[in-house]
């Protein structure tokens, strides 16, 4: 009986070309049996050896030929999300800068210690500044008004001569004209009076002058020297690095004895137990990120764990080098212990649904098509979409069987 006879029993497509080769070597055996010399008896043998062998391996190419995957559409949640990287950051964390040059004298804290705000961190020593602000010091203490009332009580003292003599010269002037009035004395004598007591107030206004011309003078050497000492003594403070906030040294960047500039950092500073997540989104992204939308969290620090935080910021200006933005996010569930600068990965969640018809992803021809299990291509509406999973909003009933396309 022939071996096609049975083909409409054959349900599997893939073992129907297997099927047509072993049917060959039937008729091929049949040829060979009509002979009958001792020649084609042993054809016969080898053939029967070679059929064997040939439906040995029908049987192995069919059993490892791939099967396709078939899966139905189901009802599950589903979300939109944009991926993003970012680090944990303390808030009010900041890099700590020195004022001013100098070699670092002493380090006052160390790593992990909570200070408090204007607490010194360290202390830096600058001879040049040190040696100016004595001079100031010294300059301010001579040229006090204390250290000058000398000067100001023998120039009172001149004013008030000045004004006995004006006073003498008064009533001698007075006298001499009411003697002349009377025709006693001479006209020179009238005038050396009056010359006399016009000197005398011409020398008292002259006292007066000078008395307050160098009080004025002590007033502003004064105030400038002590003006000088102020400025002499705030940079000697810049030499004292102090900490703008109360938190935790989260680093110490020098040691001891190394020169320190007003441009490299010294020390992180940052809040003890307060931290936030601050993301970096690609640009093509940005225009779906809004203040209050949900981050859920991993971290290699704590796998298989999952937290979460809500949008507080998406800082306007783009990052030119790197094409991004920088989003800052407050935790609502968080670790227990968290550290500045661990790494994150997050995902921005843009829309969800509840209870709605997914299929795999990949399961998708072309994002608007699928493959039935008759082999039917079937057009379909798709909603949201996730890494993993895509929603279709219309073209498929729940039992339907879709195929997995093949590449």
């Amino acid at each position: 009986m022939s071996l096609f006879l049975l083909t409409p029993l054959i349900t599997d497509r893939f073992l129907l070309p297997y099927l047509y080769l072993f049917q060959y070597w039937q008729d091929v055996k049949m040829f060979y049996t009509v002979i009958e010399t001792g020649f084609g008896i042993e054809i016969e043998k080898m053939m029967n050896q070679s059929i064997f062998q040939a439906f040995a391996i029908i049987i192995l190419l069919a059993s490892c030929q791939p099967q396709s995957e078939k899966v139905s559409p189901t009802l599950e949640a589903i979300s939109e999300s944009v991926y993003a990287s970012g680090i944990v950051k303390s808030k009010n964390q900041y890099q700590v800068y020195a004022a001013s040059n100098g070699l670092i004298q002493d380090i006052l804290v160390k790593e992990g210690d909570l200070v408090k705000k204007g607490d010194p961190i360290m202390k830096l020593v600058n001879d040049p500044s040190r040696l100016a602000a004595s001079n100031s010091k010294l300059a301010a203490e001579f040229a006090s008004i204390e250290a000058n009332t000398d000067k100001l009580k023998e120039l009172k003292v001149a004013i008030d001569l000045a004004a006995s003599k004006l006073k003498n010269d008064s009533l001698l002037a007075i006298r001499q004209r009411k003697l002349w009035s009377q025709k006693i004395g001479t006209q020179v004598e009238l005038e050396q009076r009056e010359l006399a007591y016009q000197n005398s107030i011409t020398n008292y206004e002259v006292a007066q002058i000078r008395y307050n011309d160098l009080n004025r003078q002590l007033v502003y050497n004064s105030q400038q020297s002590q003006n000088n000492l102020k400025i002499s003594t705030s940079l000697a403070n810049d030499f004292i690095i102090k900490s703008d906030t109360d938190g935790k040294v989260y680093k110490v960047l020098k040691e001891k004895g190394e020169f320190v500039n007003t441009l490299n950092p010294v020390a992180i500073i940052g809040d003890a137990n307060a931290f936030y997540v601050e993301l970096t989104v690609d640009e093509y992204d940005i225009a779906r990120i809004q203040e209050g939308q949900r981050v859920l969290i991993t971290m290699d620090s704590y796998k298989g764990e999952l937290f979460e935080a809500k949008i507080r910021q998406v800082e306007p200006l783009m990052n030119e080098q790197s094409r991004s933005f920088t989003i800052n996010a407050d935790f609502i569930k968080r670790p227990t212990l968290l550290y500045p600068n661990l790494s994150l990965e997050a995902n921005i969640i843009i829309n969800a649904k509840e209870q709605v018809m997914t299929i795999p992803r990949n399961y998708l021809i072309g994002d608007s098509l699928v493959l039935l299990s008759s082999g039917e291509k079937k057009k379909v509406i798709t909603g949201l979409m996730d890494y993993q999973k895509a929603e279709i909003v219309s073209g498929l009933n729940e039992g339907d069987v879709l195929i997995l396309p093949q590449p």
